[in-house]
């Protein structure tokens, strides 16, 4: 069982509903089926069509994730022995991730190990940066960001059906 979110969380981080409708994207680079919003699954594959035009491997590392799943992430850090203030700062509060909304994707690519910071010295980050509003997508957690969160240079969200 899970403390409630701490106080003032809310404040900087917003709620999320879980999303209804999700289609398949394919496979994450574990083969684990990914699903996201169907208009966010459309610019992903869109975003990765022309990446790979351009020479960019844009590799998906997750996609949709339920509130439950969240819950089971955060619990068994907890069960590590992870401080949830440590937690916090890197996974979002059950009904508070993007990844509830199937509009977010970790990106990765086969320059770096998945979701580390190394990610944004890679060509795909850069490209990412370059092209990616194009498709919809914004980087939701930069370096110093509003909602306290640690700089996540995968973590990108479809924008364009929020």
């Amino acid at each position: 069982m899970l403390p409630e979110a701490p106080f003032g969380y809310e404040s900087r981080m917003p709620r999320f509903e879980e999303a209804s409708t999700l289609q398949s994207v394919g496979r994450d680079v574990q083969g684990r089926e990914v699903q996201l919003s169907p208009l966010t699954a459309r610019a992903w594959s869109e975003m990765k069509r022309a990446g790979g035009a351009a020479g960019i491997d844009l590799q998906l590392i997750s996609g949709f994730r339920s509130i439950n799943r969240q819950r089971e992430i955060i619990e068994r850090k907890r069960d590590k022995g992870e401080s949830f203030e440590q937690i916090l700062r890197v996974s979002a509060y059950p009904g508070f991730s993007e990844h509830h909304t199937g509009r977010a994707v970790d990106i990765g690519s086969p320059h770096a190990e998945p979701l580390t910071e190394t990610f944004e010295s890679t060509p795909e980050f850069r490209w990412l940066t370059a092209h990616g509003f194009e498709f919809g997508f914004c980087l939701s957690y930069p370096k110093s960001n509003s909602q306290d969160i640690a700089y996540e240079p995968w973590h990108w969200c479809y924008r364009m059906d929020a």
